[in-house]
């Protein structure tokens, strides 16, 4: 039906006839010339309509915004001082010679250069959506990016295999959406939160390199970069270690940027142990464009007297660190107390302050209500290890030290943003030796940090297992501007270490076999050392897109409580099929009513 794109023809087309097809993007009558701007997924082109040929023109008299049409017509330069240089066929236009009139439409339900719309309301009509050339452009750059991956995983040799969708409930951190069974009265399936156990078992079967660009389900609250079901590149090796596979992902990853963004990454990219990370940024995940630190003051508040620091700082779980803001000596009282007010947020039960006006004249030279507290000893120190200068704001936390990190850090990453400080660019990093296990406060059980077939650092059981704080994994998290954009490790490839771990959880080896059976029996079998991770598709395509969610990179997203607007799912289903699947929903009990 057409011979090019709209937004492909140039002055190389200059006096060919062409024939596009596309969207009436807007229409504009100029005293009997009409002009329509056609719009396809590549871009706009206008087309003059004349009254030398009546019927043709009488057709585009009555074309309106969204209209789908064929035009045919001749390509020629725009004449002198009309150019649009801010399009890509903006040197050309198409002198239009037939008009085909597809389809019409009703007005759509906004307009696609509003961007006054509601999210709510864009996703009721995504179809109208996508059409805008952010959001097509979006999408475009999704399929780049994908395509580059793909290619890189098939040249290094890795074989794009599927896994299954209906499978075994496990659990892996997040809720299950379980699927009923119409066959197997009472059982359920459950869509794979990822596809961690078959990748494994494809390593067992002797695949080597396994890639799977997948859909992925966790059943959990939602935020900006989090959804019920999202994709990600799935990848698994055989015979590499931790360090081949990091290599591998950062060329992988460079070779995206370079392709994709034509911007060159860090080679290689920068690496912070976890328990550095956490002492230096206050985050296993740390935004490096920010060029604020925490300063760890442990050992300065130990012994004073002020109660606030020494407790935290004498506590062995417990942290007292200082963050150093240049130039914070403007923020004014209410400023602080809005700060205050943030860290509350994570737990944070106060921010002390100092305002550091003149360095030279140490106490007399500084503003805080907290100086009262503390020595001359402590007040040296304090200026020395931030390295404070005159104007600068130091703020304080003390508290156990996962609340110091997660509000500290938070605070460090807004005001990186509030103050502007935050540096151009594109800052990886890996972020590795993470603890094998986190110690559950209310169960007073261990908890894998990653998940439980992560290797760890010895290959000995009675090692792990006479001291699982002190472990370190084999896992690495491939951190960008502040968001994980992947997780992996080396995994467990004999049964004695991967039935520790499951000791250490409280996984008993009935229910062991109960859940992973099929797992632990493989690994009898002659499984090869292997390891792999797990890139976030949406996430990668968010930040690279500059897009706010990963909404705004999805086809069809879900809302913030999961569900779809545009199909109006979940929805009721009828009784028959509730039959069929041994099913009967059970009626809330009715609300008493108040007394009066």
């Amino acid at each position: 039906m057409r011979t090019h794109y709209c937004g492909e023809i140039n002055e190389s087309h200059i006096d060919q006839e062409i024939t596009v097809c596309g969207w009436v993007h807007r229409r504009r009558d100029h005293g009997g010339v009409i002009f329509i701007d056609l719009r396809d997924r590549e871009g706009l082109l206008q087309v003059v309509y004349d009254p030398d040929i009546p019927d043709v023109f009488m057709t585009a008299e009555r074309v309106r915004s969204e209209f789908v049409l064929r035009v045919t017509g001749l390509v020629r330069r725009r004449p002198k001082g009309t150019e649009n240089p801010n399009m890509a066929t903006g040197q050309v236009e198409v002198l239009g010679k037939e008009l085909e009139v597809l389809n019409a439409s009703e007005t759509p339900p906004f307009q696609l250069d509003d961007d006054d719309v509601s999210e709510e309301h864009r996703l009721r009509y995504r179809y109208i959506d996508l059409r805008r050339p952010e959001m097509l452009q979006r999408l475009q750059l999704r399929s780049r990016i994908t395509a580059e991956l793909r290619n890189f995983l098939d040249e290094h040799g890795f074989l794009d295999i599927e896994t299954p969708m209906l499978t075994r409930a496990t659990p892996e951190g997040a809720r299950d959406y379980l699927v009923p069974s119409r066959t197997h009265d009472g059982a359920f399936f459950a869509l794979p939160q990822s596809p961690q156990l078959f990748k494994q078992l494809l390593m067992v079967s002797g695949m080597d390199r396994y890639y799977q660009v997948v859909r992925c389900f966790r059943d959990e609250d939602l935020r900006a970069d989090r959804q019920p079901e999202f994709t990600q590149l799935d990848i698994e090796t055989s015979f590499l270690d931790e360090e081949a596979i990091m290599t591998m992902m950062e060329e992988m990853l460079r070779r995206v940027f370079a392709h994709v963004l034509e911007v060159p990454l860090h080679d290689p990219f920068p690496r912070l142990t976890h328990a550095e990370a956490l002492n230096r940024y206050g985050s296993d995940k740390p935004d490096l464009r920010i060029p604020l630190e925490l300063v760890d003051l442990g050992d300065v508040m130990a012994s004073v007297e002020f109660k606030v620091f020494s407790g935290p700082a004498s506590d062995p779980k417990g942290r007292v660190a200082a963050l150093r803001l240049p130039g914070g000596g403007d923020l004014t009282r209410k400023e602080i107390d809005d700060y205050t007010q943030y860290v509350g947020i994570y737990g944070a039960r106060g921010l002390a302050y100092i305002k550091v006006n003149e360095v030279a004249r140490g106490r007399e030279g500084l503003q805080s209500p907290i100086l009262k507290f503390l020595p001359d000893e402590a007040i040296r120190a304090i200026l020395e290890r931030t390295a404070a200068e005159d104007g600068d704001l130091i703020f304080f936390g003390a508290d156990k030290a996962n609340v110091v990190n997660e509000s500290l850090g938070a605070l460090r990453v807004k005001l990186g943003h509030d103050r502007g400080l935050v540096e151009y660019g594109w800052r990886p990093l890996w972020v590795v030796e993470f603890p094998m296990f986190e110690e559950n406060e209310e169960s007073g059980r261990w908890e894998a940090l990653h998940h439980p077939f992560t290797a760890p650092r010895t290959d000995d059981p009675a090692e792990l297992e006479s001291n699982p704080g002190g472990v370190l994994s084999r896992a690495y998290d491939m951190v960008l501007n502040g968001t994980e954009i992947g997780g992996g490790s080396v995994r467990i490839h004999k049964a004695d270490i991967q039935a520790a771990v499951f000791r250490l959880l409280g996984i008993s080896e009935e229910e062991a076999n109960d859940k992973f059976g099929f797992l632990l029996n493989a690994l009898k079998y002659g499984c090869p050392p292997h390891g792999g991770i797990a890139f976030g598709l949406d996430r990668l395509v968010m930040l690279m897109s500059g897009a706010q969610s990963i909404r705004d990179v999805m086809a069809f997203p879900k809302t913030q409580t999961a569900s779809c607007l545009l199909t109006q799912a979940p929805s009721m289903v009828s009784e028959a099929q509730l039959r069929e699947l041994h099913i009967k929903l059970r009626k809330k009990p009715a609300k008493e009513e108040t007394k009066a």
